[in-house]
C-alpha cells in the first residue's frame, strides 16, 4: 500500500549557481559516495532527497547525510537512510521506496513513492 508520493524539480543552473556562492553546501547535502558526481546528478540527487521528505510529509529529525542515494546491483538509484530519516519511514509504515531521478534541458527532476509490504 502506498503510504507517500513526493516529487521534486530543480533548475540545475540555479542549483550550480548556489554551490559556487557556498561551497559548503556539497559537504552538508551530500555524503561523501556522492560528492565526486557531476552537478547535473548531484541536483537530480537533491531534488530525490526533496522528494523523500515530500513523501514522508515533514523533514523534523531529517540530515541530509542520511538519506543518502547509492546504485544497486543494477546500476538504479536507492536510497540508502539511517537516523531520523529511517525512524520517520518506520513511523508511517513505509518498508520500502521506489526512486526514480532524471536530468534534461537544464532541469533535475525526482519522483518518489514509499510503500508498506501490504498488498
Amino acid at each position: 500500500m502506498i503510504v507517500g508520493v513526493g516529487v521534486d524539480l530543480v533548475d540545475v543552473a540555479r542549483f550550480e549557481r548556489s554551490l559556487e556562492k557556498t561551497p559548503r553546501l556539497l559537504d552538508r547535502l551530500f555524503a561523501p559516495g556522492e560528492r565526486m558526481l557531476p552537478v547535473r546528478s548531484l541536483a537530480a540527487r537533491f531534488a530525490a532527497k526533496e522528494a523523500l521528505i515530500k513523501a514522508v510529509g515533514h523533514s523534523t529529525e531529517f540530515r541530509w547525510h542520511d538519506m543518502e542515494i547509492v546504485s544497486n546491483e543494477h546500476r538504479n538509484p536507492e536510497f540508502q537512510v539511517s537516523g531520523g530519516v529511517a525512524q520517520a519511514l518506520a513511523e508511517i509504515g513505509a518498508t520500502r521506496l521506489h526512486l526514480s531521478m532524471t536530468h534534461d534541458g537544464g532541469t533535475a527532476v525526482a519522483f518518489v513513492v514509499a510503500e508498506t509490504g501490504e498488498a
